[in-house]
């Protein structure tokens, strides 16, 4: 498993995701905290499958140190096989020496079999070895990016509060034209004016009854000289108003 094809189908799996999540959003903390549940399980996914890689790196280190402990081994026979024989023929028992030999010449042939076992194992070792330091540098960058996320979080959300609030009170203000007589607004200051008139209207009135009241009143009294006058007239008498002049 190549470090390309694990962090590729993680990566694709979050951009998924975040794109899914980003596009849906209705609510932000919603959003912003199942993006940190998406991005934890998508390390949880990335760490079982380095998990499973470093497993089968260590199978291939044990097969290939069962290899060279085995041509170790095996060599080691054959020495022993080897030693065996010299004794056998210096005692002069040749046939059981030239048994020995043959058995020196079989463990050789197992020691060379397990030689080629190790040395055909290690260029794929020393990959898979690289892959997995990849690998772990990768998965320790994806945690890092999980923790400035979620120290980020409060600051996320603050700013997506005063976005949302700014929203709102951008939308109430332009819900409200002064200028526009249509407007609630404009409808309900023409009905205060309306008011205002009718207010108006009714003093005038009572201001117009009121002086009508007044002149009645001079009116009487300027008929009530005149008829003084003319008793006075009739009696003979002079006026009063004369004989003050």
């Amino acid at each position: 498993m190549s470090k390309q094809s694990i962090f590729g189908r993680i990566s694709t799996l979050m951009k998924a995701n975040i794109n899914s999540l980003i596009d849906s959003a209705e609510d932000p903390q919603k959003m912003i905290d199942q993006l940190v549940r998406d991005y934890t399980n998508n390390v949880a996914d990335a760490e079982a499958a380095i998990a499973e890689t470093i497993g089968n790196l260590r199978l291939l280190e044990r097969d290939h140190e069962e290899d060279v402990q085995s041509a170790k081994n095996w060599g080691n026979k054959a020495i022993a096989a080897s030693r065996k024989a010299d004794e056998l023929r210096s005692s002069g028992d040749a046939s059981d020496a030239d048994k020995f030999d043959s058995l020196a010449k079989i463990a050789l042939q197992r020691q060379i079999s397990a030689e080629r076992e190790a040395t055909g194992a290690e260029p794929t070792i020393a990959a898979q070895t690289e892959v997995v330091d990849k690998l772990k540098s990768g998965l320790n960058g994806m945690k890092d990016k999980l923790g400035e996320l979620k120290n980020k979080r409060s600051e996320l959300l603050a700013r997506a509060k005063v976005a949302e609030a700014q929203t709102k009170v951008q939308d109430a203000v332009s819900s409200i034209n002064v200028l526009d007589p249509t407007s609630e607004l404009g409808r309900f200051e023409d009905k205060v004016r309306r008011q205002e008139a009718l207010a108006q209207g009714k003093v005038e009135l009572a201001a117009s009854s009121l002086d009508a009241q007044f002149e009645s009143l001079e009116d009487l009294g300027e008929l009530t000289e005149v008829e003084a006058r003319l008793a006075e007239l009739k009696a003979g008498s002079t006026p009063q108003s004369q004989l003050e002049s």
